[in-house]
């Protein structure tokens, strides 16, 4: 072993150096037959075992049954996919308890359980351990199993209600420009340096966030940037990580049918800085109401940014176009591809992390200019006839009525046609709301489906008809079906006008019964446009 190496380091090492031979050796193999999903193949299939032991550094537990110096095959939480020799961590979900199936993972071959209550029948040969947060137990674990790769890179995590995907995706295009390898995670996709993966979830669960924060690494990514949801804070997906840097955008109401209260949904996202270490940054928006209550606690370095008052971080916006805006920032005139006051906020956030991260001015400064904007975050689409369609992600009452606001200060003249719908199976309250700010700050609105998911799409709609201000109900119409609503918006508009598509934004699908369709703003946009 190699001086000042531990033994989960060494383990990488070796594992990693047996991949490197295995790759030399299908080379021949691969250049053959033209098939490199064989080197993905076998190395899929190579055991990373860990002693236990090691697998439960830093967690605290109790072994009730058995020794540590057990092998660990592989990390589950899901006991469907538990084979011989795996660890089955039982954990406390919003809708199913892991413990439940505790035995199910043991007759599938599960060899160590990992859980916060010792079911009464111990199975002979199994080590059982117990600990305080099985979830944070999975995410320490992770972590370890993997090889601590958020230790390896500089991580910045940000958080908020708008603006994650924005300021994480700028914030990896940014570095990557100015020469450096990095990832990133986030609602719209994840990257490993030039490489795409598919993105399932806003903040993916422990093991597959360590699973590609590893990747990164074996890539060379000196940088990793990751959206962190308010879900994954409360529901501790990551812990185990190692962060520089974390990012406080804005906090409005949403996500209220899982916290319940807005102050819980508060406390959440400031349990992320809560948790910082000292040597990372804490960034929050000074402008923001709740944004100095995530500072209030946290060992980090504290630091603000604003477009309003004086704080470690200054813009403001000079000139506003509907194809970009011209910012004072830092003391420095900027034009950027982005549109609205709300992007100036993530175009200073993004300038601000990069500076804590000891990038310069001077080599910021000109890089800003080159950022465009993330896909389904205000993209334009102008007819042949002069009718200009926007595609926003915008699905809260705060965000919509920012794009709106938007808008309303750039059009020069004609009207703004505004189609609109709410997620089913999420936050109720905010339907009539998001309904009442479409209505005050559009001329036409049309309420229509949006994800339904198990929902009855017209239930949905009467939800937000809730928010219709009786002066308002003779210019509001609602069609189900949501290719047929952004055609009547489409077909109402003239040149001049204005039509916003709200509510889905990047996302290729409809998510109905349980079945997502696919469905695609902006396909069906200019399919109508006949662009």
């Amino acid at each position: 072993m190699k001086k000042g190496v531990s033994l989960v380091q060494q383990e990488s090492l070796n594992r990693k150096s047996l991949n490197q031979k295995i790759e030399m050796a299908l080379c021949g193999w691969n250049h053959l037959i033209g098939n490199n999903q064989i080197t993905e193949l076998i190395k899929s299939k190579i055991n990373r075992k860990m002693d236990l032991k090691e697998l439960l550094e830093g967690v605290t537990y109790e072994i009730v049954q058995g020794k540590p110096d057990v092998e660990v095959n592989m990390i589950h939480f899901d006991s469907r996919k538990v084979g011989k020799g795996d660890l089955f961590v039982a954990q406390r979900g919003a809708n199913v308890d892991g413990h439940a199936y505790i035995e199910k993972a043991v007759s599938s071959g599960g060899t160590v359980v990992v859980c916060e209550a010792i079911p009464e029948n111990l199975a002979e040969g199994v080590v059982y351990v117990k600990t305080r947060n099985s979830s944070d137990a999975l995410g320490l674990m992770a972590s370890n199993f993997y090889g601590n790769p958020s230790r390896k890179m500089k991580l910045v995590g940000v958080t908020g209600t708008n603006g994650k995907t924005t300021t994480a995706t700028l914030l990896y295009e940014l570095v990557r420009l100015l020469g450096k390898k990095a990832g990133l995670l986030s609602t719209v996709c994840n990257y490993i340096g030039d490489e795409k993966v598919h993105a399932t979830h806003t903040t993916p669960d422990a093991l597959v966030i360590n699973k590609l924060m590893r990747r990164m690494v074996d890539a060379g990514c000196e940088y990793c940037f990751m959206e962190v949801s308010s879900h994954a804070i409360d529901q501790r997906r990551i812990s185990g990580l190692d962060f520089d840097g974390a990012i406080f955008s804005n906090i409005t109401h949403d996500h209220l049918d899982y916290h319940k209260t807005f102050k819980a949904y508060i406390e959440a996202k400031k349990a992320f800085f809560d948790r910082l270490p000292k040597k990372a940054f804490a960034l929050t928006n000074g402008d923001d109401k709740n944004g100095m209550v995530m500072l209030q606690n946290t060992a980090a370095r504290k630091y603000t940014y604003s477009c309003k008052r004086m704080a470690d971080f200054n813009c403001k916006t000079l000139e506003r176009h509907l194809d970009g805006t011209l910012l004072l920032l830092d003391g420095s005139e900027v034009w950027t591809r982005f549109v609205g006051d709300f992007n100036a906020y993530n175009l200073l956030a993004v300038y601000a992390s990069a500076r804590l991260l000891d990038f310069g001015k001077e080599e910021l400064l000109p890089v800003m200019s080159m950022l465009v904007p993330v896909s389904g975050r205000f993209e334009t689409i102008l007819s042949n006839e002069g009718v200009m369609a926007i595609v926003d992600y915008a699905h809260t009452p705060d965000a919509l009525e920012n794009v709106l606001s938007t808008i309303e200060g750039l059009k020069k003249e004609g009207t703004v046609i505004t189609v609109v719908g709410a997620g089913g199976d999420r936050d109720r309250t905010k339907r009539p709301e998001m309904a009442e700010v479409a209505c005050r700050l559009s001329d036409r609105v049309i309420l229509t489906s949006d994800n339904p998911r198990s929902e009855e799409p017209a239930a949905i709609i009467e939800d937000m008809r809730a928010g219709v201000p009786d002066e308002a109900a003779s210019r509001v119409l609602a069609i189900t079906d949501r290719k047929e609503a952004i055609r009547a918006a489409l077909m109402l508009a003239k040149k001049g006008d204005i039509v916003l598509v709200a509510g889905k934004g990047h996302e290729d699908y409809q998510e109905i019964k349980g079945v997502k369709h696919h469905f695609d703003d902006k396909e069906v946009i200019k399919e109508i446009f006949k662009l």
